[in-house]
């Protein structure tokens, strides 16, 4: 195999726009990649490092870890391609193993320094969350997000990824069932909105998010 895992750093802010690769487009790319074509590697990692770094970021991890976790996820990721039976599922495998990276690095945290939560790891790099808070409204909404559950933040944090992730990556993030996450969803901005206008700055933003 003549890619590797380099690829795999900190997304940059993309397009709002920008959408998924169709079904076909994607499985052309998994074949070429699988034969070690360099650009339909990289194409790929632009393809999902939105949402392999936003579920390290949903964990809780900071920016050193969360780029491990992307290394380690896509590192992975090109070993088993040959043997990915599905490549529509590409994004599933991806979520679900930034999950168990995630988690490992919690686990090992936990027996290093005992008491490390998530929470207590600073949300200080903007990262994927740049669509939701944007350079005039980021102290005030930032403000109200941290208000959130930690469950709140994470899936907030999935679902304003760019190209949106379908919602089989998102439950397999977050370990939540599929059905679970429009309900869950609308009630966390509710949530937002609500602590947004205790704050005072509901009018004066949009949330960007419906």
């Amino acid at each position: 195999m003549l890619v590797d895992a380099s690829a795999a750093t900190p997304p940059a802010i993309r397009p709002a726009s920008r959408q998924r690769l169709s079904a076909a487009a994607l499985a052309d790319l998994c074949e070429r990649a699988g034969r070690g074509d360099e650009r339909a590697w990289r194409a790929l990692v632009n393809e999902f490092s939105g949402v392999v770094w936003a579920i390290a970021r949903a964990h809780g991890l900071g920016a050193a870890d969360a780029a491990d976790v992307m290394q380690e996820t896509f590192l992975r990721f090109v070993e088993n391609l040959q043997r990915l039976r599905d490549p529509q599922r590409a994004g599933a495998w991806l979520a679900t193993t930034a999950r168990r990276q995630c988690l490992a690095v919690l686990r090992h945290r936990a027996r290093v320094l005992p008491g490390d939560v998530p929470d207590a790891v600073p949300d200080d790099t903007p990262g994927v969350e740049i669509d939701l808070i944007t350079a005039e409204r980021d102290e005030a909404l930032w403000r109200a997000f941290e208000r959130l559950s930690q469950r709140d933040r994470a899936l907030l944090r999935l679902l304003i990824v760019e190209p949106a992730p379908p919602y089989e990556e998102v439950g397999a993030a977050l370990g939540m069932p599929i059905g679970s996450i429009g309900p869950t969803r609308a009630r966390a901005l509710e949530r937002l909105r609500r602590h947004a206008r205790q704050l005072g700055v509901l009018d004066q933003l949009s949330l960007g998010v419906a």
